[in-house]
């Protein structure tokens, strides 16, 4: 049997990493994929490719599949490799502070699976900006290092000489990297899938250069999770949430709003994006994400409070 290629998802904090995943889903042209996600929240694909829940496992039109590994990707994977039939391709998307080759390297400890490419998305607006970070450059430039394929994302928030000058600056982070540009992660999946770069890179990620192995995601962000009953605003919060006073890097809701509908918020830095949700957890709940003890958990409650419908 032949091994199912693996194609490991990085990139920091909003770079774009789930909408590239829902952008591949949707154009999978009659592939069966299986999706592995470990980040907050409910499992992040959208509804309109949702035919069923069972658990956490998520079924997709066309024979795909999701779910959500937590602490445990290695049990996870076997799930996913136990299928029948077995998915064609594996999309394994990481958190935004995790690095992408540690995770890669735990495909080795299990037969029939074998790394296609570490894909690392990158915000064109704000990689430079948390690159020079005191405290998430290492780990920025650390994802960087480790890519076989660079997809710079958001370019419509950059202009031409600006982008040019970072796909420079890329190229001299990660030299054996082959870089893609796009717009709200959308790519021809043949550019992604089955590419083969990383066994043609194998030899150059030994002996690449060796940089600092970046602090522990604990020591460098705090997180809030929060379930509550009453109905939000979620204009209201969007505009509360992205207040510069309140330096949050990430937040995701899935609220009620006064006449019961249920959306998504999704905000990274000073941007947030609003849209339905048609399925719906038990109760209402925002996560937030901020650097260490940049998290005013007071305020967060009480802007919450505030913002109720």
């Amino acid at each position: 049997m032949e091994p199912v290629p693996v194609t490991v998802i990085g990139g920091y904090l909003g770079a774009g990493k789930t909408t590239l995943v829902n952008h591949l889903l949707r154009q999978r042209t009659g592939q069966r994929i299986a999706v592995l996600v470990n980040d907050f929240g409910d499992l992040p694909i959208d509804d309109a490719l949702i035919e069923a829940r069972e658990g956490n496992l998520l079924r997709l039109a066309g024979g795909c599949v999701c779910c959500s590994f937590g602490s445990d990707l290695l049990d996870a994977l076997r799930q996913l490799r136990a299928l029948t039939p077995a998915p064609r391709h594996v999309l394994l998307e990481c958190s935004g502070v995790a690095l992408p080759a540690a995770v890669a390297r735990t495909l080795t400890l299990l037969p029939g699976l074998t790394l296609d490419a570490v894909l690392v998305l990158v915000d064109a607006e704000t990689v430079r900006k948390h690159a020079a970070d005191r405290y998430v450059g290492d780990l920025v430039h650390q994802q960087l290092a480790e890519a076989d394929l660079i997809a710079l994302n958001k370019c419509d928030l950059a202009d031409e000489a600006a982008l040019a000058e970072l796909q420079s600056w890329l190229g001299q982070l990660a030299p054996r990297a082959r870089q893609l540009t796009c717009r709200h992660g959308r790519l021809d999946p043949a550019l992604l899938l089955d590419t083969g770069l990383a066994e043609a890179h194998a030899a150059s990620r030994s002996t690449g250069l060796a940089l600092r192995v970046p602090p522990a995601a604990d020591t460098l962000f705090d997180s809030l999770s929060l379930e509550f009953e009453h109905a939000v605003d979620p204009a209201r919060l969007a505009a509360a949430l992205t207040d510069p006073s309140l330096p949050l890097l990430r937040a995701k809701g899935l609220l009620r709003d006064a006449a019961g509908n249920w959306c998504a918020l999704q905000l990274v830095g000073r941007r947030s994006t609003i849209g339905p949700l048609a399925n719906p957890p038990a109760s209402p709940r925002l996560v937030c994400i901020a650097g260490r003890d940049a998290l005013d958990v007071a305020r967060i409650r009480a802007l919450l409070a505030s913002c109720s419908g």
